[in-house]
Parts: C-alpha cells; sequence; structure tokens
C-alpha cells in the first residue's frame, strides 16, 4: 500500500488510496498496520467515511439480489454486459 507522510505522526493513507483498498478493509484481509492507518483515516475524514457507509450499504443490498429477482430483460443486459468480460 502506497502511504504518504502525516506531519510527524507517521505514515497515513489518502483518500484515494483508502478507496483503493476498501474491499480488503470490509472484508477483514486488509493487514493489520494498514487497518490501523485507514481507521485512523477515517477519524479524520468524512468524505471517506461516507464512502465507506456507502460501500457497506450497497454490499447489503446486492448481497439480497437472486437471479430469480431480476427481471428477464434486466438479467439479459447484465449477462451481454459482461460476457467475454475477463477479471483481471
Amino acid at each position: 500500500m502506497r502511504q504518504s507522510r502525516d506531519r510527524g505522526r507517521g505514515l497515513q493513507i489518502s483518500c484515494q488510496e483508502l478507496v483503493e483498498v476498501i474491499t480488503d478493509y470490509i472484508e477483514g484481509t486488509l493487514p493489520e498496520d494498514d487497518r490501523e492507518r485507514f481507521d485512523a483515516h477515517l477519524e479524520q475524514c468524512d468524505g471517506c467515511r461516507i464512502y465507506l457507509d456507502q460501500m457497506r450499504r450497497t454490499i447489503a443490498v446486492v448481497g439480497r439480489l437472486s437471479e430469480e429477482s431480476l427481471d428477464p430483460r434486466t438479467r439479459g443486459e447484465l449477462v451481454q454486459a459482461f460476457r467475454g468480460w475477463k477479471g483481471a
């Protein structure tokens, strides 16, 4: 994880860096030292606290969706959008 100096308080992550590792944070796979910097950043940044809350809410909503709950047209559009997509 890239880090920037925080005026004598050690290393701190930026908002962009927080966004890059937020999934690991939510899933509990972020290394402890990075998690501590993540938490320290949240204490000082309203925008990132809001973003984290939005991500958690999105995951909660998406986690309740099932294939059967999708409209057939929507399902088809999603299948088409991801056809041939290769994850990194």
